[in-house]
């Protein structure tokens, strides 16, 4: 069993290994020896310690992580031993000396050299990372700005905000593709120092050109690194502002998500009143709960992301949440999608199949009766209160038996002719399920009814199924077939029942409710509309496999088919169709066709 002891090293804390930290301390006092006289020693040692704390940080894997001899071996190792780069390294001159060569290749990373820039150090970043030099770089972006129209001034700028700035030693070394040892972080720190006392004895001992020159150069760069402080404190209160945002969006959704979850949790599971209404839409059976739970981390897991990026933002050294969490958050994601297809699929497949049962029956309506319909509900469910609309929604509601059942007004009437002697009404009652056969029971257990007293037939405005049928779009299609020669009342409230289009056939138009119809072979023909109504009396027929309208006004009649047309009115007659057109009036009759 060892000792472990915590360290600060470059204001990171490390869990470390007694043995592994005893090693660790004769080494960094043996680089302390070995820069003793050096200038910027301080500087040199800071470096090499932020350097070893980066390499730790590389190969810890979470915070509880101790590092062992072995990492601090191999630190060292990429680092190199001081005792090779001694001031004073004549005293090894006859000894052999062993060298410590890094186990890994120095890869460049991409900087912006702010020491060699003229305005944000992007194009001498560029040039280090590429291996020419920045000159060519700066030229080819010259002529980039130029050719694109500006477009590479804006991808200058991104380059600006997105490229970090080569700040450290290690920094400067990575950028140009140098290791990041004692040797290269010595001679770094060196050479500024002895570049800066060349400067001041050039200043001291002569003042020309090209010193004037580096001194343009040198107010520039201030100008343009005042400017870029000026845009990065913009783009930092715009990035905290976005941090805020996510932060609000984030925390919203997921204690929206998290009331939700325990509310329908707690309704599924005391029965409050009112969710049956989601059970019998329910048709895969799953459990409500469990949804909500899928659907807490399905969407919730991204939402707690954003509200961490968020906090990242806002808060620089804010400490990860560690793999374990990620993972497992994100195994939680994956197993929430997969069970929300799985549902999906399951409840897709309720409706895969659907099926219908008829119920025909004849009426005593001759053609020499009249025949009104209206729509009837029933008070003990709901009250229209004279007010009928056909919807394809759904109600639960209670039956004289106490009993739950589901209640909807998807009724769709059809009007047609026949030349039998007797009317007849169709009830075709429809369903669907994940089977055929389950399709079926469920239309055969739709309850619907209708009712003939004396000329008047009475329509259900709904139907009703049990409850444990479950919602499975139930409608009943009600056809009712009129002798030729017979008269048709429709009452005002059939009015949204038989909004049909052509596909249906249906020879009740909107419009002629509340009007004596005469049937007429695929049509009805108004015999009691007033002669100075306003609007148009329209009748569509159909005549063999053409469909006719006529409309009759107070200037006459017109008839329109596909094919031709013909209109009587105070001018004349008008007849025509592809080929011919007939034309009689006060002049006579006019005939003309195509090729005349």
């Amino acid at each position: 069993m060892n000792k472990t002891v915590n360290i600060n090293l470059a204001g990171i804390f490390f869990h470390i290994d007694e043995d592994a930290y005893l090693k660790l301390q004769r080494y960094l006092e043996a680089i302390k020896r070995s820069f003793t006289d050096s200038q910027g020693r301080s500087e040199i040692i800071s470096d090499i310690e932020a350097r070893i704390a980066e390499l730790f940080n590389e190969r810890v894997q979470n915070e509880k992580q101790v590092i062992s001899i072995k990492q601090v071996d191999e630190v060292i190792a990429i680092m190199g031993q001081p005792e090779d780069y001694l001031v004073d390294d004549e005293i090894f001159e006859d000894e052999p000396k062993t060298t410590y060569k890094s186990q890994r290749s120095a890869s460049k990373k991409l900087f912006r050299d702010t020491d060699n820039s003229y305005i944000g150090g992007v194009a001498s970043g560029l040039a280090h990372y590429l291996g020419i030099d920045a000159i060519w770089v700066r030229l080819l972006w010259l002529l980039l700005a130029i050719g694109s129209g500006g477009t590479f001034i804006f991808i200058y700028v991104l380059f600006w905000i997105l490229v970090p700035e080569a700040l450290t030693t290690a920094d400067k070394l990575t950028m140009t593709g140098e290791p990041v040892n004692i040797s290269n972080i010595e001679k770094k720190i060196k050479d500024g120092f002895e570049n800066v006392s060349q400067t001041v004895s050039d200043t001291v001992k002569n003042i020309d050109l090209p010193k004037q020159g580096e001194r343009i150069k040198s107010t520039s760069k201030g100008f343009f690194d005042t400017i870029g402080d000026i845009i990065m404190f913009f783009l930092k209160v715009f990035a905290k502002f976005i941090g805020i945002i996510l932060i609000m969006v984030g925390a919203g959704t997921l204690i929206s998500l998290i009331i939700g979850l325990f509310t329908v949790g707690i309704t599924d599971i005391v029965h409050i009143p009112g969710f049956d209404f989601v059970d019998a839409a329910n048709a895969a059976d799953t459990p409500v709960w469990f949804i909500s739970l899928l659907l807490l981390f399905a969407v919730g897991v991204p939402f707690f992301f954003v509200f961490y990026l968020g906090l990242k933002i806002l808060v620089n050294n804010l400490k990860s949440i560690g793999n374990v969490a990620k993972f497992s958050l994100l195994g939680l994601w994956i197993m929430a999608i997969i069970g929300l297809i799985i549902v999906g699929v399951r409840q897709a497949s309720e409706h895969a199949y659907d099926a219908s049962v008829t119920h025909k029956e004849e009426l005593y309506i001759t053609a020499k009766d009249t025949l009104h319909i209206k729509m009837v509900d029933n008070e003990n469910y709901f009250k229209s209160h004279g007010r009928y609309y056909r919807n394809n929604g759904y109600r639960i509601v209670h039956d004289d038996n106490n009993e739950k059942v589901i209640l909807t007004s998807d009724i769709r009437l059809i009007v047609r002719s026949t030349k039998d002697s007797l009317a007849s009404i169709h009830i075709e009652k429809n369903a669907e399920g994940r089977s055929y056969q389950i399709a079926r029971n469920r239309a055969e257990n739709i309850t619907y009814n209708y009712a003939l007293v004396g000329n008047e037939l009475q329509l259900e405005s709904y139907l009703m199924t049990a409850f444990n049928n479950k919602f499975r779009d139930q409608q009943v299609e009600i056809t009712l077939y009129l002798p030729i020669g017979s008269t048709l009342y429709a009452d005002e409230n059939t009015y949204s029942f038989h909004r049909n289009s052509s596909y249906y056939n249906d020879i009740l138009d909107n419009g002629m409710e509340s009007h004596y119809l005469k049937v007429l072979d695929g049509s009805l023909l108004c015999e009691n509309c007033p002669a100075d109504e306003d609007d148009d009396f329209k009748v569509r027929v159909n005549v063999g496999n053409k469909e006719s309208h006529i409309k009759i006004n107070d200037e006459g009649l017109e008839i329109q088919s596909k094919d031709s047309s013909l209109e009587i009115n105070n001018n004349g007659i008008n007849a025509k169709d592809d080929d011919v057109n007939v034309n009689i009036d006060d002049n006579g009759i006019e005939i003309t066709t195509d090729n005349n």
